[in-house]
């Protein structure tokens, strides 16, 4: 399978680089506005792969996306000193009209992944220009809140003692500060979290509820405080997703997308466990939430809402 990557900053190169070490794609092509930095990203990944896999990793231009079954869009500009955040929204909302238009140009039958921040909103732009450009809704997705999901089942899992890969819990709404941990539905294997709790005499309470949640809500803030960004978590499940999409693996994925209504909010994109395969978004499964979190899922809706009414 074929891999363009656009944007091949942190985010963008870790991403390359994941995709590799998972063989989720044999060929992977990298462009960047900065070329040196492209084919210095693509040259230092290329030397791993004689420890790894036979992929191919390569600078390239958008005609080179030819044939590509997944574009990643993780290009983006930095916020400037001073600068709002709507300005900066704008802007990076330009770069992504250019991502999308001329990716199609080479790759018209490609599947989307949105990777740039605030990513709700730029993956509900790409997929506005996306459907005026003739392409099916299906074809755009964006990662969400599938790394928020990945490092609550962490956390679950190494409270439980037990292999997070058996947990099933989700994160949904905005991939930030609103969103909301599904609480409610929680299981191991199969094990409702309140029977496992009492079988295996585990400890677990709303105080240790609070600290999981504050730790998944503010993981990105604090790895930013000590090292200026997050990119391996990120990447990492870009490399999952692409991986699923290309095996057709049917998996279910906290992807973000948009819907014509979720919690009682219209024509938004948030986060909700999906049916991903070859085809991009399957389709949003039923999740049942309890009333407190059906109140956060709306409130979470509505956030995202009112900054997509500033940009769009």
């Amino acid at each position: 399978m074929k891999v363009g990557i656009i944007g091949n900053g942190l985010v963008g190169s870790t991403a390359a680089y994941a995709i590799a070490l998972l063989k989720a794609a044999n060929e992977i092509v990298m462009i960047d506005k900065d070329k040196k930095r492209s084919i210095a990203e693509a040259a230092d990944i290329q030397d791993a792969l004689p420890f790894v896999s036979a992929s191919d990793v390569y600078s390239g231009e958008y005609d080179d996306l030819k044939g590509c079954k997944i574009i990643v869009h993780a290009a983006g500009v930095n916020q400037k000193p001073g600068e709002a955040r709507l300005a900066l929204m704008e802007r990076n909302a330009k770069v992504t009209r250019e991502v999308i238009t001329n990716s199609l140009k080479y790759a018209p039958e490609a599947i989307f992944l949105i990777a740039t921040n605030p990513v709700d909103i730029i993956t509900h732009l790409s997929t506005k220009i996306a459907l005026e450009l003739g392409i099916p809704q299906g074809r755009v997705i964006g990662t969400g809140t599938t790394l928020d999901t990945a490092r609550f089942r962490a956390l679950l899992g190494r409270h439980l003692g037990v292999d997070p890969h058996h947990v099933h819990g989700y994160v949904a709404g905005e991939h930030g500060d609103s969103e909301v941990l599904i609480w409610s539905n929680i299981d191991v294997s199969g094990v409702a979290l309140s029977d496992f709790v009492k079988f295996r005499n585990v400890e677990f309470n709303e105080k240790i509820k609070k600290e999981m949640d504050s730790d998944v809500r503010n993981a990105a803030y604090k790895i930013i405080e000590g090292k200026g960004s997050t990119y391996y978590g990120i990447g990492a499940a870009i490399a999952r997703i692409t991986d699923v999409i290309g095996r057709d693996n049917r998996a279910i994925l906290t992807i973000c997308t948009r819907v014509k209504s979720a919690a009682g909010v219209e024509d938004v994109t948030l986060s909700l466990p999906h049916l991903v395969g070859g085809e991009g978004d399957l389709g949003a499964l039923p999740l049942k939430l309890n009333k407190e979190e059906l109140i956060l899922l709306e409130k979470s809706a509505r956030i995202i809402k009112e900054k997509i009414k500033d940009l769009v």
